[in-house]
């Protein structure tokens, strides 16, 4: 039996204009010309489109095909990890909310064909959500959106232009790689991939001899997660999920158990929640709708076997801005955790301390106006 690449590269398929300009356009995007179109249009052509193949043997395949290029690039680059923490990256790298996010970064669904209003509706609502974000987080896409879950479409259509890709250019494996490295970008490393949010709650509660439970109720299309920790409320999380909501209920917890306990980590609680305050920042970022915070390494000291670096923290809006910085750690994660720290603490100076205040909206923004115009 031929392999498919030698069946498709007999396979002529009459392209009218539109679907030439289709393929003109994603070949710009990938920056790879097909010299058989007819992967490239089966890849893009969704099963809703009768009478025409769908991208589902491709999209099988460029699963494997994206796992091996990433599981290739990630072996040369963390020559000294092991296969736990191999996989953990190859997972995040390949999941089905990153494709999706990058479906959506390069607005890949509008190439789809499809005869299903269906699927443009929920594609269109992920695309809406996605879309406000400022910027991707890579923490979170690693485990799930903050609202809604990805669509499988999306990520599908991803994996079938790389399986097109892997065919056309006769399995070459580094071409593939050279293409997708730059579409997957930003590449989730060991430097930034963040714990999954609830098993790093569980482990947290472990080490500290604490009950955790979660307690989920829905109301019409949102489902609302409570996380509880010995029976007091630390988290809650909404999203049209309840997968979604669990993780957002536990990302809102780890800052708070955190904060409020003021517990002195030792190494392995630091490993676990090095971004608790840099998560809470995020968060606090996002509620105030400023731009998502901009950490920079400041100064580095002491010999390279002790070395320690202080890192700074700037958040605000386009016109008003504010900068902290940490205290000296001898990891740069660390350094930036401490500068989210010191920042939530000159925002939120008695938050921990004092009752909740109920004051105006115009109250509000002269407090926080002073805060910027001090800082300046």
């Amino acid at each position: 039996m031929e392999p498919s690449s030698s069946r498709h590269r007999k396979v002529a398929i009459a392209l009218d204009i539109g679907l030439r300009r289709t393929v003109a356009e994603i070949e710009s995007i990938l920056g790879y010309t097909f010299r058989n179109k007819s992967l490239l249009v089966e890849a893009i052509t969704h099963g809703s489109y009768a009478g025409h193949p769908s991208y589902q043997r491709l999209e099988f395949v460029g699963d494997a095909v994206l796992g091996l290029a990433v599981s290739h690039y990630l072996y040369e680059r963390y020559p000294d990890i092991g296969s736990g923490d191999l996989t953990a990256l190859r997972r995040a790298n390949v999941s089905n909310e990153k494709l999706s996010r990058v479906a959506v970064r390069f607005g890949l669904y509008r190439f789809l064909r499809r005869n299903s209003p269906g699927l443009d509706q929920a594609v269109s609502e992920f695309t809406d959500i996605v879309t406000m974000e400022e910027e991707e987080d890579d923490g979170r896409i690693s485990f799930g959106g903050s609202i809604l879950k990805a669509r499988a479409v999306l990520a599908d259509m991803v994996e079938s232009i790389a399986a097109a890709v892997y065919w056309d250019c006769d399995s070459n494996l580094k071409v593939v790689w050279k293409i997708f490295s730059k579409i997957l970008t930003p590449i989730i490393t060991l430097e930034t991939m963040k714990e999954q949010p609830v098993a790093a709650l569980n482990m947290l509660c472990q080490k500290r001899g604490k009950a955790l439970e979660f307690r989920s109720s829905s109301f019409g299309s949102s489902c609302t997660v409570s996380a509880f920790v010995d029976g007091k409320a630390m988290g809650t999380g909404t999203a049209r999920q309840m997968e979604i909501a669990k993780l957002n209920a536990a990302r809102d917890a780890l800052p708070k158990l955190s904060g409020v306990e003021s517990v002195s980590f030792d190494d392995d609680d630091v490993d676990a929640g090095q971004n608790l305050h840099k998560q809470r920042l995020y968060t606090y970022c996002g509620k105030k709708r400023w731009m998502k915070p901009l950490y920079k390494i400041d100064k580095e000291e002491g010999p390279a076997h002790n070395k320690k670096f202080i890192c700074s923290v700037t958040v605000g809006s386009e016109h008003s801005k504010i900068t902290r910085c940490g205290d000296p750690e001898p990891k740069v994660r660390y350094a930036e955790n401490s500068a989210a720290r010191h920042m939530l603490s000159n925002l939120q100076p008695d938050e921990e301390r004092q009752p909740p205040r109920i004051v105006s909206a115009l109250q509000l923004a002269l407090e926080l106006s002073k805060v910027f115009f001090d800082s300046e």
